[in-house]
Parts: structure tokens; C-alpha cells; sequence
């Protein structure tokens, strides 16, 4: 099954990658590598998703919102390919970062909202190396942020 064949079984349509919100680039590509900065969490209406797991947010709060982040990464990965997924060789590495308090150590459960949708829509080619952190804040208050690194063909 293709990867679009994937997003369509799953009910994702996937849009253009967002324009920066300060001084950097969506993506950049060198050699086979490309390099997708973070995206931050955004409820359904674009507005971002804030709060901070452990204290107004659950784990489970967090996987959905790991899991959008994988689809707007996805979309902006698609920018990055010239509008063809299927270049796409492998999801090498994700790094998530956690807007957490000090006693909250599910950063990795969270984490797995963004990684189990790669694993579903890439098969093996989704299967990566990944690092979760938990930190004391992220941009505009979001929960979660996510940047990934791409092979492509």
C-alpha cells in the first residue's frame, strides 16, 4: 500500500507546510538529508496547543497532540519532496520536546503519538531513532514541539 493509500485508509489530508514564525527556514535539505524544524502543537482551529503535561494536560492530551504534530510535519516534509512522499526513503530521527513539570517522566508515552503514526503511514521506512525531553517551557506555551530529520531519494 503507498503512503498516500496509507493517509487516505487513515483519513488524513495532509496542507502546505506553515510559513516560519521567526528567523529560520521550514526545512533544509543537504545531500539525501532533509532537516524539518520543530512545529509546535495547534488545535484544529490553528490556534496553538497550550498547556504543560503533569499539571493541565494528561499523557493521553499529549499523544493527540504529538500525533497532529506528526501530521503537519508530514505536510511540510511533503513541501520538502517536491510534492512526492513517496521519495521518502526513511524517518531517520525525531526530537520531542515536552512542556512538562519537574515530576512528570512520560515524555517518551507522549513521544509515541508522533511515532506510531510515522510507523502506520511509512511501514519500516517510519521506524526511527528518536530522543523525548521534558522542558520548563516551549514557544507561545505550546505542549509539545517536534523536529525531525528525513532521508529522501
Amino acid at each position: 500500500m503507498s503512503v498516500y493509500d496509507k493517509l487516505s485508509e487513515l483519513n488524513i489530508t495532509l496542507q502546505q507546510a506553515a510559513a516560519p514564525a521567526a528567523a529560520y527556514v521550514m526545512y533544509v535539505q543537504t545531500g539525501n538529508l532533509v532537516f524539518i524544524s520543530g512545529h509546535i502543537a495547534k488545535n484544529a482551529d490553528g490556534s496553538v496547543n497550550v498547556g504543560q503535561l503533569g499539571k493541565d494536560k494528561t499523557t493521553a492530551d499529549g499523544q493527540a497532540a504529538a500525533r497532529a504534530i506528526a501530521i503537519d510535519l508530514m505536510g511540510t516534509l511533503q513541501d520538502a519532496c517536491g510534492g512526492d512522499l513517496t521519495r521518502v526513503k526513511r524517518i531517520v530521527k525525531l526530537m520531542s520536546l515536552v512542556n512538562s513539570t519537574p515530576d512528570f517522566t512520560e515524555q517518551h508515552l507522549v513521544t509515541n503519538g508522533a511515532s506510531e503514526l510515522f510507523g502506520k503511514v511509512f511501514g519500516d521506512a517510519g521506524k526511527h531513532a528518536r530522543s523525548a525531553f521534558g522542558v520548563a517551557q516551549i514557544p507561545r506555551g505550546a505542549c509539545v514541539e517536534i523536529e525531525m530529520i528525513v532521508e529522501v531519494a
